[in-house]
């Protein structure tokens, strides 16, 4: 049984630093980390369900509000990537400091902000300081572990990232029904001031590099990954690619992308370091966190409308429903945090991907009325069996990566998540739509007078009078009967995905169980 070995990589200069092993303040340093992880991953989500107030609030239109959440998840894209470069420049304390000040800073402006225009502003600086605050969590909470203890630091660091998403719309309703929307982004002050009080405290200071930046090529990577976001995001409303827009996304993206590879193998110093690339266990990660991104926030948009549109619950209800997911994933990474260290990785991610198949297979059956336990326990296997994949992944991802190189492959990690998270939610948003018209027509040219065995002959004239409303009253029913289908049909999907992605463990090296000592 082999274990897993760094790859060689040229020696970096050192600054004086405690060792993996030998870091004070460990507890403390690992509490201010996770309150910077969850603090940022909340505002992906917990902002969605405060949007139409938002609106009444700004005086702004369905399309200009939207882009309170675009302008986030773009800019929160682009600046993953000079994460690494920056930290080996000035340092990962020092970035994720002024990371933390700035993301609390901006969220205060956002609760004050009296206008559409200053709101979309004050969102893409709050992502822009945000990017960095995931990737450098996880590549510290690898630094200051030993290797023995870096599936339980996982654990502990995937709690944040995965629980965060869960709890935001609950939280942001919660907030919004009983205080006001601005509570959404004020809530973020007290949790910055505490992290940035512990960094600044007990956070040791990492290696320095004098790695030359490539402009050019973050320049390209950065409308690679700014016209694929708009791309995603407005592609179903602006009718995808018969829209001019959509094709202008589509165009840049794809000349950005052929320039940056042209770029990359001609410049000594390209901006994604080549080694990244040559680590099979890294690159296999990529890929599959891309699809399990996209499970973790597609099914997060699908459930609350399909409750609360097609079942009529209240959003509180939806809130308290689906927590149960999310102490599903806590579960789930408690428990792979002790069994990383004996079982082998790739045992823990099948695992999690049957927990996590069967739940949506369930959901398939699913039908215009569930009962709530039944919704509460598939959430809740979904939730284990996402916690079950990824810790391990997070883990062997960088099993065989140098050290100096995990700042960079976290901040590429990172990026992927996201990139699979918005391809998912457009995805299932788009079958959703397509389907639901499908479904309609399909279900409307059924409906007959000799389908359902009618004689109008003997129809009284009264019941013509309200015909109308009959129609109207058949056609509501038809249209709900045709969302269900469509919601049954983008969780048959999704489930399909996690079977495709089961094959790419087989591409992953296997790890010799580790004893801590």
């Amino acid at each position: 049984m082999t274990t897993f070995t760094a790859t060689p990589t040229p020696a970096t200069p050192a600054t004086p630093q405690s060792t993996e092993k030998d870091i004070p303040f460990r507890g403390l340093v690992t509490l201010s980390i996770m309150l910077a992880t969850i603090m940022q991953v909340l505002d992906t989500t917990i902002a969605n369900v405060a949007l139409p107030h938002m609106q009444g609030s700004l005086s702004a239109t369905q399309d200009q509000v939207t882009w309170v959440l675009t302008s986030y998840i773009v800019a929160s894209a682009i600046m993953t990537l000079p994460t690494a470069w920056l930290a080996g420049r000035y340092g990962r304390k020092n970035i994720f400091l002024f990371a933390v000040g700035g993301f609390t800073l901006t969220s205060v402006l956002c609760g004050m902000a009296i206008s559409i225009e200053q709101m979309v502003l004050f969102r893409v600086l709050q992502g822009c300081f945000g990017a960095a605050l995931v990737p450098l969590a996880q590549a510290t909470m690898l630094d200051i572990n030993p290797r023995e203890r870096h599936g339980k630091a996982m654990a502990m660091w995937g709690m944040g990232v995965m629980i965060g998403p869960i709890l935001g719309p609950t939280l942001g309703g919660w907030l919004t029904e009983y205080y006001n929307w601005r509570w959404v982004f004020y809530i973020n002050l007290p949790l910055g001031i505490v992290a940035f009080t512990g960094m600044l405290l007990f956070m040791p200071d990492s290696e320095r590099s004098d790695r030359a930046f490539d402009k050019f090529g973050f320049l390209m990577l950065c409308v690679i990954i700014g016209s694929a976001q708009l791309l995603m995001d407005r592609g179903e409303h602006s009718g995808w690619f018969g829209s001019r827009e959509i094709l202008l996304y589509a165009a840049l993206a794809g000349s950005a992308l052929w320039m940056y590879i042209i770029h990359s193998m001609r410049t000594d110093n390209p901006f994604l370091s080549p080694a990244l690339f040559r680590d099979r266990n890294l690159i296999t990660s990529l890929v599959f966190i891309f699809f399990i991104g996209i499970i973790l926030l597609a099914t997060m948009a699908l459930l609350p409308p399909y409750m609360q549109n097609l079942m009529g619950y209240p959003v509180m209800d939806v809130g308290i429903i689906m927590a149960p997911r999310g102490i599903g994933t806590m579960l789930a990474m408690m428990m792979v945090g002790r069994l990383s260290n004996s079982v082998d990785v790739r045992v823990l991610i099948l695992f999690g991907l049957g927990c996590t198949a069967s739940s949506l297979f369930a959901m398939t059956g699913f039908s215009t009325y569930v009962p709530p336990q039944t919704l509460v326990w598939t959430g809740m296997l979904q939730g284990f069996g996402l916690g079950f994949i990824f810790v391990p992944l997070s883990t062997v991802a960088y099993a065989t990566l140098a050290p100096q190189l995990r700042a960079e492959g976290a901040s590429v990690f990172s990026l992927s998540r996201n990139m699979g998270s918005s391809v998912g939610i457009s995805v299932v948003m788009a079958v959703l739509s397509r389907n639901m018209q499908t479904n309609h027509a399909y279900l409307t040219e059924n409906v007959t007078a000799e389908a359902v065995g009618a004689n109008w002959s003997q129809v009284p004239q009264s019941l013509f009078d309200n015909a109308a409303g009959m129609l109207g009253m058949i056609d509501a029913e038809i249209t709900r009967q045709a969302a269900t289908i469509a919601y049954l049909n983008d969780f048959k999907l999704m489930m399909w995905v996690v079977i495709a992605a089961a094959p790419l463990v087989l591409l992953l090296r296997k790890a010799a169980p580790r004893t801590a000592h």
